[in-house]
């Protein structure tokens, strides 16, 4: 038995005569000491192993110790016990322990930290398209950018809908600017294609779909579609390792399922199947990136004198689609409620300024599902620091690996939301010690919502990539077995998630 072994072991099975704990004990934690290294590695390989993750954070807890030793069978015994109460209990003990103060600075070191948190950067080799794909696009979208007129069929603007899923031009922007004005650390561009880990598509999809006659649309994701599966890297890999930003819904459907293989970047999963279909999009293999939000950042001079006397604040329009009809209902339950308001959305500058005003004036914001279940209202809340209230049973949430919306948003079922009065009384009866908390942490979490070039730690472009670190290895995986396995030898299991997300209100303390 090794020394690591040997430290986990005794210290939380043998049960030591009193006379001679106190100098085992000091042994123990010295041997514990010499393999502070090793007990780290475990904390964050652990994965979902939580009894190993419980006895190594009780480790590292005793190393991080000075010399001292407590006295046996005292409150600050050596040897911490899971609670013995209900499993909820328990659970709540774990999560507080992985997430919470003790392990706090030990895991944003590791999640947040500079070079160091990751051992090498991933790497990413751009496609160089023609320009008909790329610079032909955005010249188009820059030099029709004035056209109000230019609407969606339910009175939207279209420029407007492009920069919120602009998604792909950001990710572009990052990797083909020189590496002299790159802050990022953890993704570097390569040029040749046998260096990569992952093979980047710079394709508008949303810009084309917007701004092209309907056929001229079609006609070029056909020849996009050729020219990405032509490639060599493609066939190689069956496009699993290769990035497809499809972030509007609506954006390249008409050939994407010949690329359900490649990673999708996504405003959400959409399991009403009406946007993004059944099996071609999941968790496993696709990534759920933050629309750009639609207002200014509410900074600390903005949060500091927001005087908010609205309880609750919603504005947007109000009757929408599929997955979205809940807004009408929701609607109808809170019109006339005290300190609630709701109003029409409007097109423009003055509903810009108007849905800005009136964040920053709330504690609360709603947000319901819209056409599918996500809504770019969501993050224009977050930078608002108003305190989203999600009603949307089946959303899936951007770098829901790294951050925890629990800190920053209230969640609630539709069948609650939906029973008269209990929205409104179950936000009254949220704590101003528990709104403080989430404002505070509304005010750090919004940096990791903000687009900008040149791209910065902790923006949601750096989240991009430390969220795709821990898809390399299951794509390698599958690449190199697809290699391999002959063709109909065997049935070729799939990753997808089949388990519907869920949402319930969680209980204030």
């Amino acid at each position: 038995m090794n020394v690591l072994d040997q430290c986990l072991h005794s210290y939380f099975t043998f049960n030591f005569p009193n006379s001679l704990q106190d100098e085992l004990a000091t042994t123990l934690l010295h041997q514990c000491r010499e393999s502070r290294y090793t007990v780290q590695k475990i904390i964050e390989t652990g994965g979902d192993n939580e009894a190993v993750l419980f006895e190594a954070l009780n480790v590292n807890d005793e190393i991080q110790k000075p010399d001292h030793l407590p006295a046996a069978g005292s409150e600050e015994s050596l040897v911490r016990k899971p609670p013995s109460s209900s499993n909820d209990e328990m659970m709540d003990d774990l999560d507080e322990m992985i997430f919470g103060k003790k392990a706090r600075l030990n895991q944003e070191k590791r999640l947040y930290g500079g070079e160091s948190s990751f051992y090498s950067p991933i790497r990413v080799y751009v496609y160089d398209m023609p320009s008909k794909f790329t610079y032909d696009l955005l010249w188009l979208f820059h030099n029709t950018y004035r056209e109000t007129s230019n609407l969606t069929s339910n009175g939207s603007p279209v420029h407007r809908l492009i920069e919120q899923h602009s998604i792909d031009y950001w990710l572009w922007a990052d990797l083909i600017a020189p590496e002299s004005e790159r802050l990022l650390k953890n993704v570097v561009r390569v040029h040749k294609q046998e260096e990569a880990d992952l093979f980047y598509i710079p394709f508008f999809t949303t810009i084309s779909f917007f701004l092209l006659e309907k056929q001229q649309c079609k006609a070029l994701y056909r020849e996009a579609l050729k020219w990405v599966t032509d490639q060599p890297a493609w066939n190689r890999s069956e496009g699993r390792d290769h990035i497809l930003p499809v972030h509007h819904p609506w954006s390249f459907k008409s050939v994407r399922k010949f690329m359900k293989k490649a990673i999708w970047l996504l405003p959400d999963m959409d399991s009403t199947g009406n946007w993004y279909k059944p099996g071609h999009v999941y968790l496993e293999k696709d990534l759920i990136l933050p629309y750009v939000p639609n207002v200014h950042l509410c900074d600390s001079k903005c949060l500091s004198d927001s005087k908010r006397t609205t309880l609750l604040f919603f504005r947007g329009r109000l009757k929408r689609n599929a997955g979205g009809k809940i807004r009408a209902k929701l609607v109808a339950e809170l019109n006339g409620s005290k300190d609630v308001v709701i109003e029409e959305g409007t097109t423009g500058k003055g509903g810009k300024n108007a849905a800005q005003i009136g964040m920053r004036k709330s504690i609360f914001c709603l947000n319901p599902a819209g056409d599918t279940p996500s809504s770019a209202r969501l993050f224009d809340a977050i930078v608002s620091g108003c305190i989203p209230v999600i009603v949307s049973d089946e959303l899936e949430l951007p770098f829901e690996g790294i951050l925890d919306y629990r800190k920053i948003a209230v969640f609630v079922s539709s069948s609650d939301a939906m029973q008269p009065g209990w929205l409104v009384s179950y936000l009254r009866n949220i704590s101003s010690s528990q709104i403080r908390l989430k404002q505070t942490s509304l005010a750090k979490y919004s940096r990791h919502f903000l687009y900008s070039h040149p791209a910065q730690p902790l923006g949601p472009e750096d989240l991009v990539w430390r969220m795709m670190a821990g898809k390399l290895v299951n794509i390698k995986l599958h690449s190199r077995r697809s290699q391999r396995v002959v063709k109909e030898s065997r049935s070729i299991c799939s990753c997808e998630c089949r388990r519907p997300n869920s949402t319930s209100p969680v209980p204030f303390s």
